[in-house]
C-alpha cells in the first residue's frame, strides 16, 4: 500500500527514504522502550514488605550505551536530511527560472518568455527548475506533495524552490500557510510536460494546454474559469454574503459604491470589476480582489460574464 502521494521529482524518493528511515527508527525504539519498561516493572516489582526493590543507583555501561545509540541515529538522519536539502537549495546552471507570486486566493507565474499564468504553472520535464518566489499581502507556502517541495512566500523578500519534475501529468499544488478566510481555495495545478509540448506552449500553439476551450459553451467556461481562477474563494452563486460580493442575482443589479456613486452591474461593469477591481469598490467590502489583467483574455472575460448572467 503507498502511504505517500507519487513520487514525481528527482529528489522525492530521497526525501521519502529519509522519511521512512525516522519513522522505522521511531517505531523499534517506541517497541522497545515499551516492552522495556513493561518487563522492568514485572521484575522489579515489589513481592512483599520483606523483599524491597533493589537499591540500583546507576549502570555506566547502559547509562553510556542509551546515549551514544540515539545520538548515531540522529547523526545519521541528519546527514541523510541535508544532503537532499544541499539538492533542494543549490541551483544547476541549466535552470529554467520562473517568478512566482502569491496573493489571496491565487498564484501568479511570470516565464522568461513574457507568458503569464493564473493557477496553473507549466514546466518540461527533466529539466531543472528554480522558482523565485514572493507574497504580495499576507504570508502563504508553496508546496507540491508530488514533488515534495514547500516554501513559504513573505513580502518584500525572495524566497526560492529548486526542482527537477520527472513525470508528466498534473499535480496538484497548495498553500500550506493559513493565509486567512479562503486559504483553503487557493489551490493550484502543476503541468508537467514533454519537452516538445512544452516548446509548442511557449509558442502559444498548444492547443491541448490552453485553459479556454472552443468546444463548450462560453457559460459553461465561466462555470470552469470561476473555481480554476480563485473565484471562488471570494465570490460565492448562493447568495451568501462574503468577503466580497455574491455572484448571485448580481446581472443588471444596481450596485452602491464606496465614493457614493452607483452603476448597474452590465458587462462593461463585470469586466472593468475583473481589469481594474479597485476603481469602483462596492459598500461594505474591502480592496482585497486582485487584477487580473494580462491573466485573461477577452473570451476568458466573456465566459465569466455569461456564466454570471445565469445565477438568477
Amino acid at each position: 500500500m503507498n502511504w505517500l502521494p507519487t513520487s514525481a521529482s528527482t529528489f522525492a524518493e530521497g526525501v521519502d527514504f529519509t522519511l521512512w528511515l525516522a519513522t522505522i527508527i521511531s517505531v523499534i525504539s517506541c517497541i522497545l522502550i515499551g516492552f522495556l519498561l513493561i518487563y522492568f516493572v514485572i521484575k522489579y516489582k515489589r513481592k512483599t514488605d520483606n523483599d524491597p526493590t533493589p537499591a540500583i543507583t546507576h549502570d555506566s555501561f547502559l547509562e553510556t550505551l542509551w546515549t551514544i545509540i540515539p545520538t548515531i541515529l540522529c547523526i545519521v538522519i541528519f546527514i541523510y536530511g541535508y544532503v537532499y536539502y544541499d539538492q533542494y537549495t543549490v541551483t544547476p546552471k541549466n535552470a529554467v527560472e520562473i517568478n512566482v507570486t502569491g496573493k489571496r486566493w491565487i498564484w501568479t507565474f511570470d516565464y522568461s518568455n513574457g507568458k503569464k499564468t493564473l493557477n496553473d504553472l507549466y514546466v518540461p520535464i527533466n529539466q531543472p527548475i528554480r522558482l523565485v518566489m514572493q507574497s504580495d499581502d499576507v504570508l502563504h507556502s508553496f508546496f507540491v506533495p508530488a514533488f515534495r517541495v514547500k516554501q513559504d512566500l513573505m513580502g518584500n523578500r525572495y524566497t526560492y524552490i529548486n526542482f527537477t519534475a520527472t513525470k508528466e501529468g498534473v499535480y496538484d499544488l497548495y498553500c500550506t500557510e493559513y493565509c486567512g478566510a479562503s486559504h483553503s481555495n487557493m489551490l493550484g495545478k502543476v503541468h508537467v510536460l514533454s519537452k516538445a509540448e512544452y516548446a509548442l506552449w511557449e509558442d502559444g500553439s498548444a492547443k491541448k494546454v490552453k485553459s479556454a476551450s472552443a468546444d463548450i459553451p462560453l457559460d459553461k467556461l465561466g462555470e470552469q474559469l470561476y473555481t480554476k481562477n480563485g473565484c471562488v474563494a471570494c465570490h460565492s452563486i448562493d447568495g451568501s454574503d462574503g468577503i466580497a460580493p455574491s455572484w448571485k442575482a448580481l446581472f443588471g443589479a444596481k450596485r452602491a459604491f464606496t465614493d457614493g456613486t452607483s452603476a448597474v452591474a452590465d458587462e462593461n461593469y463585470i469586466k472593468e470589476s475583473i481589469l481594474y477591481p479597485t476603481e469602483k469598490l462596492v459598500t461594505g467590502y474591502g480592496p482585497i480582489m486582485p487584477s487580473y489583467k494580462g491573466l485573461l483574455d477577452d473570451k476568458e472575460i466573456t465566459a465569466i460574464i455569461e456564466y454570471i448572467k445565469t445565477l438568477k
